[in-house]
């Protein structure tokens, strides 16, 4: 990983040599061994653990909604609710004086920097609200390529933030990856798996309000966590994120709270969704200090072919499926062929030192 100071010193790519075939295949092989860094791997395979994790929460997503139990709003509360549990108390001991937890630290935090994790909260919860809601009206076809707009968006989110500096070969894998997208998107539509579209332009509506929200909320998270230590920034938005949550399905939902089926196999698949964004919430932002918030979004795009192994026994695996997450995870590698993860952003993680408490002197 990154320093949490500053940029880690890197060595250059090697260069690409066009003198004659034998030298520029040799050239090739040679930038191609010098991608394979401790950071560029914890990259690859943290972002696919990670797609996974999206790919475990839509299934169980798909889960509750088949069992009737739909409520956007209080299902993601509960992910809220983990984060805070286990980050809040955990960021109050951080600030300790001595070895006694200080509760005003917590404080301090909050009426200083509350206000900028609020407004990523409610993002969040807004991002999670509209992309639930766009399955209800448009068909997945359209879902799958309008959430691609979260890419652009956390690519211009970063470099407003951090002036992030994009090689044209970063912006040419972005395009491989997306043109991977297509290819799932294609094989839905030929085996007929898109769906029926209620009201298409709403939903569309809906998509791509909700990728803007993503792209501009990750690019935000990954400017905190830069400057920020991780388990504040994590805290402060499962705080924040069960407070507006909470209102926001308390006034959207109570009546389906009543109703909904509280049994032991919905609680069990909550549960299991709970866990599946707990450990996605944990972990981002760690990929965002090591690549990149816009290389998370890249990603995620292979959690589409992810559902598919685990829904096979609906569905038949068509041919296209393959050769699309190959294409896709080339793009992954295509991103960081002249850029290193190293060079995406600096960190200089800092305690605030309006939180910074006198140890005890000891003896």
């Amino acid at each position: 990983m990154p320093s949490e100071s500053s940029i880690q010193q890197t060595r250059p790519r090697p260069p690409i040599v066009f003198d004659s075939p034998k030298a520029f295949i040799e050239s090739l092989y040679a930038r191609f061994l010098s991608l394979w860094t401790p950071s560029f791997t914890y990259s690859l395979i943290g972002g696919q653990l990670l797609s996974l994790c999206i790919t475990a929460a839509s299934v169980t997503t798909t889960e509750l909604v088949n069992r009737n139990w739909v409520m956007p709003s209080t299902q993601t509360f509960f992910t809220y609710l983990s984060l805070f549990v286990v980050y809040t108390p955990y960021t109050i001991y951080r600030c300790e004086p001595g070895l006694q937890m200080d509760s005003r630290a917590g404080v301090r935090v909050i009426l200083r920097d509350g206000w900028k994790y609020f407004l990523l909260a409610c993002g969040d919860v807004e991002g999670n609200f509209l992309s639930v809601k766009a399955y209800g009206y448009t068909d997945l076809l359209s879902c799958m390529l309008l959430d691609a707009w979260a890419i652009p968006v956390c690519l211009f989110s970063c470099w407003v933030y951090m002036r992030t500096k994009y090689h044209w070969t970063q912006i040419f894998g972005v395009l491989v990856c997306i043109g991977g997208l297509g290819l799932l998107v294609a094989s839905d539509f030929l085996t007929g798996k898109d769906g029926h579209a209620e009201s298409r332009g709403k939903g569309d509506a809906f998509m791509v309000a909700a990728a803007t929200i993503y792209g501009v909320v990750n690019a935000t998270e990954e400017f905190f966590v830069r400057h920020s230590p991780l388990y504040e920034v994590v805290g402060q938005l499962g705080m924040w994120g069960v407070l507006v949550g909470g209102i926001q399905a308390s006034a959207l939902e109570h009546e389906l709270m009543r109703v909904a089926p509280w049994n032991s196999a919905t609680i069990g698949i909550l549960v299991a969704y709970t866990t599946a964004m707990f450990t996605l919430y944990s972990l981002a932002p760690l990929l965002y200090r090591t690549a990149s918030s816009s290389y998370f979004n890249m990603a995620l795009l292979t959690s589409d072919f992810y559902g598919l192994l685990f829904g096979t026994s609906r569905y038949s695996p068509y041919w296209l499926y393959f050769p699309a997450f190959a294409v896709v995870v080339s793009g992954l590698v295509i991103y960081f062929w002249h850029a290193t993860p190293e060079e995406q952003g600096e960190s200089n993680v800092q305690i605030p030192a309006y939180v910074t408490a006198q140890h005890v002197d000891e003896g």
